[in-house]
């Protein structure tokens, strides 16, 4: 279900992403919005009534579109490995573009004891719905004898979503896009090689 927005909210919440990914919830205000989409706070408030909404909204369209494209990624691949890998190409273009560098949901789980409990809960129902994608992913590997895991495939689908948000931060960190994959890369083979 896609939440349909006005082409102004659109334009709000595209700038509240970019807001959220470069800093986090707590990085900026409805003033810093306006000056960037050029409105009055007024206006933001007429389409957001609160910062929790906009985010909360950002957040939750932020979600459908993942859920749409790990979907995509069941019907594009014939195989969970290059599932896998097809996720894990597509963070390393992001990333190496600087279009998207880093999971929106990512950054505000590091502020969840300050975020408002209703983007809180759009940030823990995105992880809940990655892990499940990633742990379905891994549970048919195995079953055609792709991948080799340590733990039940949903242990195993936390440890990959680590190291993936891991490898985002270690890219920002080191300004280094490369190290992503050469981070992820290396998990995914040690996933394909018996224990």
């Amino acid at each position: 279900m896609t939440i349909e927005l006005s082409p102004k909210a659109a334009e709000i919440a595209a700038h509240t992403r970019a807001l959220l990914v470069a800093g986090g919830y707590n990085s900026f205000s409805y003033a810093d919005l306006a000056e960037r989409v050029g409105i009055t706070k007024a206006s933001i408030h007429h389409h957001f009534p609160s910062k929790a909404a906009l985010v909360q909204t950002v957040v939750a369209r932020y979600r459908e579109e993942a859920r749409q494209g790990l979907a995509s990624l069941e019907r594009q691949f014939d195989d969970p490995l290059s599932e896998l890998n097809a996720y894990a190409d597509y963070w390393a273009g992001c990333i190496r573009s600087g279009e998207h560098p880093f999971c929106i949901c990512a950054m505000l789980a590091t502020e969840m004891p300050t975020i408002p409990e209703e983007v809180a809960a759009e940030v823990r129902a995105h992880f809940h719905d990655l892990n499940a994608w990633l742990a379905s992913v891994l549970k048919r590997g195995v079953g055609a004898g792709q991948f080799h895991l340590l733990n039940s495939p949903a242990i195993s689908a936390r440890s990959f979503m680590a190291v993936v948000h891991g490898a985002m931060l270690v890219a920002r960190a080191l300004d280094d896009p490369k190290s992503f994959a050469a981070i992820v890369q290396p998990a995914i083979l040690k996933l394909t090689q018996p224990a």
